[in-house]
């Protein structure tokens, strides 16, 4: 049986980055995908491609980023993200838990790997739909987060699908990974397959496990994350069942970071229970900031403004969860519902209208007096600062058990519109814990060796929420260092 060089478990973008930078230094690369080709790609294909990484303002961006706007004075305001900045919020927004050597490694090889990627054939594009606004005749962009990918999710894996093709990574699909077993006579892993009704395996110097965390698998999601989890909606794909946990955890691999947390946002309440490749982020509910949120009995349970949506939104639907029903609503009325994200308008949203409150509230089922209560209360709270979306305005509603710090506007302007929600799960943020260079530690936390992990299934870098565009961002950093690793153990150094 012929040993290849490495083997990498998982088909999204952190293992696309593995099987590219192994390949990049001489290794002889087989990649295993669980799904068939038309569902490749795994969580990645389904983002809206957003990556945070820090800059220094238009020069960076014009490094990876092809728009005459940016040379334009006046056309877009990106302003500056220093590597601090990085690191601060996601410092702030996980509570101080973020595993520090993860977090330098994650924000130090941001920007390059963002070139490396560039170098790759993936397409980068200013994101003015999902991080800015128009204020006056200039965009301004907001949250740390100014770049996507051209094509967004889908566009991404096209791109490094096709420079993995060009590299001679040998893709299999339909290849599920079902035992890891390392030979100490041979010195290699084993890697058993079942791919159709054959069972298969492959031998190999290094394994990279890249296949995500356990958001897809029930019975996972009820014993870490709780009972009421078994039955939430899936945003992504539905083949991240923990396989690459598990088996990681088998060879002796140190579980690591915050398994009882995972990222869950607002998702349309009539939203298939599992993904629809083709929809993407139809079903994505995120401009709360803007509006009023509120559940069933028609209380507002979050500060909508507490930060800009990409620092709250994975969190937020864990408390949709702890809400009765698993259900919420955000309102709007007509001085916001133009400056919601294209997927509140597109067809099949579950929306509700109504010229007055009480309408609106007898539509979406809503405890109507309790509802009435709460809008005059908020209302009489806002203040008069001016209204601003692109910064933190201050515009607040303080005078509240449960403030609105941020875009506070009196709901007052009919016709009042509402979206009734539930949660949708992303990811999970337990996995395995790993080293600055995604090296896998036992646990001793010593190097397992030959053997490395990144993408979702890496734990410590997450703890109750995320700053948007750092899963994309990760993956394609530890992926990088990963295949880097792989290819060394491997007697590969290009």
């Amino acid at each position: 049986m012929d040993v290849i060089d490495v083997i990498v478990i998982g088909g999204g973008n952190a293992a696309l980055c593995a099987a590219l930078a192994a390949a990049e230094h001489g290794a002889r690369v087989l990649l295993l995908e669980r799904a068939p080709l038309e569902a490749r790609g795994g969580n990645s294909a389904v983002t809206a491609g957003a990556l945070r990484f820090p800059y220094g303002g238009v020069e960076d961006l014009s490094r990876i980023v092809k728009d005459p706007a940016l040379t334009q004075a006046g056309k877009v305001d990106v302003g500056r993200y220093s590597e601090d900045d990085f690191l601060g919020d996601l410092q702030r927004v996980t509570h101080g838990q973020t595993d520090p050597a993860l977090g330098r490694a994650l924000a130090s090889q941001a920007f390059p790997t963002m070139g490396w990627l560039s170098r790759q054939g993936v397409e980068f594009v200013l994101a003015y739909d999902r991080q800015s606004f128009l204020v006056g005749e200039t965009y301004r962009f907001w949250g740390g987060l100014a770049v996507k990918v051209r094509g967004e999710g889908p566009g991404l894996i096209a791109a490094l699908y096709r420079a993995a093709q060009a590299a001679d990574v040998a893709v299999m699909y339909e290849s599920r990974a079902t035992a890891l077993a390392w030979d100490a006579a041979a010195r290699e892993w084993r890697v058993g397959v079942s791919t159709g009704t054959r069972a298969l395996e492959h031998r190999a110097r290094s394994v990279v496990l890249a296949c995500g965390g356990f958001e897809a698998n029930p019975e996972m999601r009820a014993a870490h994350l709780g009972p009421k989890w078994r039955g939430v909606k899936v945003r992504g794909t539905p083949h991240n069942t923990g396989d690459g946990i598990k088996m990681g955890l088998g060879v002796g691999a140190r579980p690591f970071g915050q398994w009882s947390g995972a990222h869950a946002v607002a998702w349309d309440i009539n939203a298939p229970a599992a993904n629809d490749r083709r929809a993407v982020q139809h079903f994505e509910r995120d401009s709360y900031p803007l509006g009023m949120y509120v559940n069933i009995h028609g209380e507002r349970f979050v500060d909508e403004g507490e930060d800009f949506r990409n620092y709250t939104y994975a969190r937020f639907g864990r408390e949709i969860m702890r809400q009765p029903q698993r259900v919420a609503f955000q309102i709007f009325d007509q001085k916001t519902v133009r400056l919601l994200k294209k997927p509140y308008t597109l067809t099949g949203t579950t929306r509700i209208q109504a010229n007055t409150l009480d309408e609106l509230a007898r539509a979406a089922g809503l405890e109507g007096r309790t509802f009435a209560r709460t809008v005059a209360e908020f209302n009489a709270a806002v203040g008069d600062r001016p209204f601003n979306p692109a910064i933190r305005d201050g515009k607040a509603a303080a005078a509240l058990r449960l403030p609105k710090s941020n875009w506070a506007q009196r709901l007052d302007s009919p016709p009042y519109v509402c979206f009734p929600v539930t949660c949708g799960i992303t990811f999970t943020f337990g996995g395995l814990r790993v080293g600055a260079d995604a090296s896998v530690a036992g646990a001793d936390d010593r190097r397992i060796g030959g053997l490395f992990a990144c993408g979702e299934l890496v734990g410590g870098l997450f703890y109750d929420n995320y700053p948007g565009g750092t899963g994309l961002m990760a993956g394609a950093v530890f992926g990088r260092l990963a295949g880097t690793g792989a290819a060394a153990h491997a007697g590969r150094s290009g």
